[in-house]
Parts: C-alpha cells; structure tokens; sequence
C-alpha cells in the first residue's frame, strides 16, 4: 500500500508532501515514477513530492493519513531509513527530509 501525507513541508516555493510505501521500496520507486515525481525527491525511504503530484498520488490509489502515520506504517513495515543509517554524509538543510526541523 502506498501512503501520502498532507503537503505542508515548504520548499521551493511551494507544499511537498512524503510517499511512502509499506510493501517495498521498488513499489514506491514504480509509483513516484508513474506520478511523474523526479528520482532527486527520493529521501532515503520516501519521496517528497509536491501538491500537485501529491493530488495525482492520491487519485491513483495512494492512501491519504496523517503525518504521524507515515513514520509508523515505515518502522511497522521494516523500511524506515534513519538518516544515521543511510550512509550519508552530508547535512540537511532545514525543511528538507521526512519532518523538516526535526533532528
């Protein structure tokens, strides 16, 4: 099943919102790239994807829950990525990343 959270992260202008998936990480890569979304928005274990794309997510099936339940469904499915355990090694800035301003 792949999930999207509400577009209310800021950046570039405009409101992205997380897709994950709780089946694989290649169902999600398939998904993102039906929805258009570029490979750059990929995050570890999730895309940010902004609202326009965020609307077709949810047209194609992509089930709408509450930010909170995006980091459930991935720890819950074995998929969370932390960022200590990506491999790396550079900083994000703030309001980029799953929870933006959260460390």
């Amino acid at each position: 099943m792949l999930y999207i959270d509400t577009p209310r992260w800021p950046a570039h202008g405009r409101l992205f919102a997380h897709l994950i998936s709780d089946v694989s990480v290649a169902e999600l890569h398939a998904f993102a790239e039906l929805i258009g979304a570029p490979a750059r928005a990929f995050e570890r274990d999730h895309y940010d994807v902004s609202a326009d794309r965020a609307r077709i997510a949810v047209w194609l099936g992509a089930r709408p829950v509450p930010s909170r339940v995006i980091v459930e469904r991935l720890v819950a499915a074995g998929l969370r990525r932390p960022r200590h355990l990506s491999g790396s090694t550079g900083k994000k800035k703030a309001g980029q990343g799953l929870f933006p301003g959260a460390s």
